[in-house]
């Protein structure tokens, strides 16, 4: 295993520095997927539980700044390929919508 260049999560993927594949396939559609699950069931167990509608709101569009962020980086990332590009942004669209 490579050694990770310094800086942290979020910098390394604003300035490029991790690989458009790890970016898209671990990080969106892997970790960016369960992210967006775990915020919608829990949601949807504040609303069976009788929460004010203003905090199920906020329990299920939670996880929205991270998936622009990670949607924005793919987009900065050097060297993705289009269907990189497509695949992210059909993403963004179900995650925001499902």
């Amino acid at each position: 295993m490579k050694p990770e260049p310094p800086g942290n999560f979020f910098s390394r993927r604003w300035k490029g520095q991790v690989p458009w594949s790890v970016l898209l396939w671990r990080d969106m559609l892997g970790i960016g997927t369960v992210v967006n699950l775990a915020a919608t069931a829990l949601a949807l167990v504040a609303a069976i539980q009788g929460a004010e509608t203003g905090l199920v709101a906020l329990l299920h569009f939670a996880p929205l700044p991270y998936n622009f962020f990670l949607f924005a980086a793919l987009w900065r990332t050097p060297q993705r390929p289009a269907v990189a590009a497509a695949i992210a942004a059909v993403w963004l669209v179900v995650v925001m919508f499902a």
